[in-house]
């Protein structure tokens, strides 16, 4: 298939994507909280029960995206180096994740403290919240698009089609000023927003039911720490995937904005009404999956982030295994990546396995993310392997053979 040809066929799935993903995440929200987190067929009553904005939710949503960029802009942080862009530059970024995140609590807590708002009012507003941050992000991807194609740096990837640039992006790394616009979406309002929500969830649980179940507990402190180790090691975002290589639209606009926050809670909003019954050694296990998982992922991470700082920094008590290509990049087959090219997804597959089994088997509702999380790290571990084939040729057919898994040692 031609370049044009294969863009023609990538816009036409993108047109239909456009819909049908904010659509499946209401659908989401509608079996979880209007049929007991059951899988429902469309009817009548499902479109009766579409949100609507409301000027509370307009005023949270506003509010909440000021609060995150006066702490972006205003607390202080030190400086990191991005990857190199295509002309061997540089940009630099700021990183106070670690103090806005703790500072978010702290006026979340003091609010609820004074009795200024109730901590279960976002699980009230669920659903104007959802529609609401739904036209927040297509009006953004619209200015992101008007960006990109006024701003536009001469390395962009930018394809001319309207409909598939609006959904990738026609920049990669948009900013207004030095405020980069794709790491503070990437990082603040919606991955800090998953676990905002998750606890108001539980709040609207103990309202409804005088406790909270202890499946509800473990996934809110699974969720806690993960981001609270995000934003630990906030710097490691500048050498991921989508800081790296994605151009800044729809597609990761819409996925932090509503994906994250809307979806990410899916076994929260599940166990309002669904206190799974866990014996003791089903908390055990899942316990244990998820500390396995935290340990692969962040170990995996950390190690290429740490090699590609200081190559000659040993792994495991060795020197570093690495692969030399023609032009001068590393590619590391020690520790973690030794066993496979992508531990890191595994790791996160484990943990994302043990939020949906705090939820028991009643309903395959809450696997959701596991599943789509799986999808979503095969296809891009694919498209890994195709852009670093294209880019090493024998070098990276040499690295494969020494490292010969994908995801799975020994499976896949």
């Amino acid at each position: 298939m031609t370049s044009s040809k294969a863009t023609r066929a990538n816009a036409a799935t993108t047109l239909l994507l456009l819909p049908v993903l904010p659509l499946l995440v209401f659908y989401l929200w509608y079996c979880l909280a209007f049929n007991r987190g059951e899988l429902a067929l469309p009817s009548l009553d499902m479109m009766r029960q579409f949100p609507l904005p409301t000027w509370r939710s307009i005023a949270i949503i506003s509010g909440w995206l000021v609060v995150q960029v006066l702490l972006q802009l205003y607390i202080p942080g030190k400086r990191a180096e991005g990857p190199p862009l295509p002309d061997g530059s540089r940009l630099s970024y700021k990183m106070n994740g670690w103090v806005a995140w703790w500072l978010t609590w702290a006026v979340l807590a003091a609010g609820a403290a004074l009795k200024l708002y109730s901590p279960a009012e976002l699980a009230d507003q669920f659903g104007a919240l959802l529609v609401t941050a739904t036209f927040f992000a297509f009006a953004l991807s619209l200015y992101l698009y008007w960006h990109g194609r006024h701003f536009a740096t001469a390395h962009e990837r930018i394809t001319n089609n309207p409909i598939y640039d609006f959904w990738l992006g026609t920049a990669l790394n948009p900013r207004v000023g030095d405020f980069d616009l794709k790491l503070f979406f990437e990082a603040r309002p919606g991955l800090i927003a998953w676990v905002v929500l998750d606890v108001a969830l539980a709040a609207r649980q103990f309202q409804l039911n005088g406790y909270f179940s202890l499946s509800m507990i473990l996934v809110c402190v699974f969720q806690f720490l993960y981001v609270t180790d995000y934003f630990a090691h906030e710097e490691a975002i500048l050498s991921t995937w989508d800081i790296r290589h994605e151009n800044f639209g729809w597609m990761l606009c819409w996925g932090n904005v509503v994906w994250v926050p809307f979806t990410y809670t899916i076994q929260a909003q599940f166990l309002v009404n669904q206190a799974a019954a866990l014996p003791w050694w089903q908390v055990t296990a899942i316990i244990g999956l998820n500390v396995a998982g935290y340990v692969i992922f962040r170990g995996a991470n950390m190690q290429k982030h740490r090699f590609r700082k200081a190559p000659d920094r040993s792994v495991w008590g060795k020197p570093a295994a690495y692969v030399r290509t023609s032009g001068g990049s590393l590619l590391l087959m020690s520790g973690w990546w030794g066993l496979a090219r992508h531990m890191n997804y595994l790791g996160d597959l484990l943990m994302a396995l043990a939020w949906c089994l705090t939820c028991g088997f009643v309903s395959p509702l809450p696997y959701f993310y596991v599943v789509y999380l799986t999808i979503l790290l095969v296809h891009r571990e694919r498209r890994d392997h195709d852009m670093c084939s294209r880019r090493y040729g024998k070098d990276w057919d040499m690295y494969c053979d020494k490292v010969r898994y994908r995801i799975i040692p020994g499976l896949y």
